[in-house]
Parts: structure tokens; C-alpha cells; sequence
């Protein structure tokens, strides 16, 4: 069974730093690609932070210059360095990613998520 398992979230007062991983468990060879997608109270889930397969980032402007996405693929995980949070980064905070599984396929899934609140 192929799943991805988020964790790292919390509570952090404004200025901190929480660094969330995605850990990808199963038959799988490796992550090819990933995203990261928040989604706080009333508002539609964004796209927070996206790394490719050739290594290429993407980030949504409030988050450029705070947050790095990246992975470890000897880990099968990746990972979210947020630094200088701000109460506006108060989000339920996905994994997503592309996975090429054992059978050679790839396939998207999606982590339940994890809890990011960041305290004024």
C-alpha cells in the first residue's frame, strides 16, 4: 500500500521556523516529483511550493525567500523548510507528490496533512 505520511506541523510564534516532511512508504522506486498545497479556514487550497524532476522550484510569492522545498531520495522524503512564519502561513499544509512505483508506473498521491499555526 503506497502512502504518503506528512508530519512536522505545530504551533510557533511569528519568526519561527518548522521544517514539515512528506515520508512516501510502499512499493515505490522513488519521488519524482513534489508539491506542497496549504489550505487555511474559507479559503480554496494553494499551491505553496513545487519542485520538479529536474530539480526545478517554484514557489507562491509570499513564500519566496522563507520557505525551501526539496527531497531526499534515498529516503523516499521530502521536505518543507518554513523560516520566518507569519500568523497568514496558519494553514493545513499537503504533500503532493508524483511517485514511480515498482511496476514502473507513476502515479500522484496526496498526504491527510498536518497543521501549521503560527501565533501573533
Amino acid at each position: 500500500q503506497v502512502q504518503l505520511v506528512e508530519s512536522g506541523g505545530g504551533l510557533v510564534q511569528a519568526g519561527g521556523s518548522l521544517r514539515l516532511t512528506c515520508a512516501a512508504s510502499g512499493s515505490i522506486f522513488s519521488i519524482k516529483a513534489v508539491s506542497w498545497y496549504r489550505q487555511a479556514p474559507g479559503k480554496t487550497r494553494e499551491l505553496v511550493a513545487a519542485l520538479t524532476s529536474g530539480g526545478y522550484t517554484n514557489y507562491v510569492d509570499s513564500a519566496k525567500g522563507r520557505f525551501t522545498i526539496s527531497r531526499d531520495n534515498t529516503r523516499n522524503t521530502a521536505y518543507l523548510q518554513m523560516n520566518s512564519l507569519k500568523p497568514e502561513d496558519t494553514a493545513v499544509y499537503y504533500c503532493n507528490a508524483e511517485l514511480i512505483l515498482r511496476n514502473w508506473r507513476t502515479e500522484a498521491y496526496w498526504g491527510q496533512g498536518t497543521q501549521v499555526t503560527v501565533s501573533s
